[in-house]
């Protein structure tokens, strides 16, 4: 498996890069808008990056256009990991799984996705009558909020119930009660926190909560190789961490 690492110099490419060498996967080139050093050649974009296997995305997305122009054109499978996408790349993304096989995830994490199942499952035993509320924390630098995981959270439970409920990204002032069609998004942000995610679900007389805690990056990486490892040989279209959970 030849992977081209798209933003190869972020901190999330070199957790890549450093597992890659670990296992032996070769990484055929590395595309970051910002000039470095690497164990593999490096572009700056990819009109001239080589052919891969696969694609490897935890660039931040000012090139992005240019990645899936490269992905179509060669008909590479690629992993995107990037978070905080607009409407209109998350649309050429779907246009670009009918070409070729694209696997598409907030989080690379095996845990997320089975949050995920826990929780959609949570929302269907305990009903209407609860309220649920997702807090997640981050480190300092990050650049969205809510982070993509906290909204692949959200995205699991919304359509659970009869009345759908919307994002309420917190809670200020003096007329902020709480309604009963929303589901509060809360983000925190400091220091050098990883990634923690908390789902809790607040009924009249009692209280669940499911969380994940993120030790480190490293865990991340692990995921997108997996990912890119299930995404060859697939037919085009659009994949994500689900469908891997699915096959274990």
């Amino acid at each position: 498996m030849k992977i081209l690492l798209s933003g190869a110099l972020g901190f999330m490419g070199r957790e890549v890069a450093k597992l890659c060498k670990a296992q032996g996967v070769e990484i055929v080139c590395g595309v970051d808008i910002v000039p470095g050093q690497a164990d593999f050649p490096l572009y700056t974009d990819y009109a001239n990056a080589p052919k891969a296997d696969v694609i490897i995305d935890f660039s931040n997305w000012k090139p992005g256009a240019d990645l899936l122009d490269y992905a179509v054109r060669n008909r590479v499978p690629a992993v995107i990991c990037a978070t905080g996408l607009t409407e209109e790349q998350l649309a050429r993304i779907d246009e670009a799984s009918q070409v070729i096989p694209v696997f598409r995830s907030g989080n690379m994490s095996l845990g997320i996705a089975l949050v995920r199942s826990l929780i959609r499952r949570a929302a269907m035993v305990l009903g209407e009558d609860f309220d649920v509320e997702i807090v997640e924390m981050h480190h300092n630098r990050k650049m969205d909020a809510p982070s993509g995981t906290a909204l692949m959270l959200y995205d699991a439970v919304k359509d659970v119930y009869d009345q759908p409920r919307e994002v309420k990204g917190g809670r200020y002032g003096r007329d902020a009660k709480r309604q009963h069609n929303e589901i509060g998004v809360h983000a925190v942000r400091g220091g050098t926190i990883t990634g923690e995610h908390q789902v809790g679900f607040y009924g009249s007389s009692e209280r669940i909560t499911i969380s994940h805690s993120a030790e480190n990056r490293a865990l991340f990486a692990t995921g997108a190789l997996r990912a890119a490892e299930f995404l060859m040989d697939r037919e085009p279209g659009m994949y994500s961490m689900d469908d891997v959970i699915g096959q274990i």
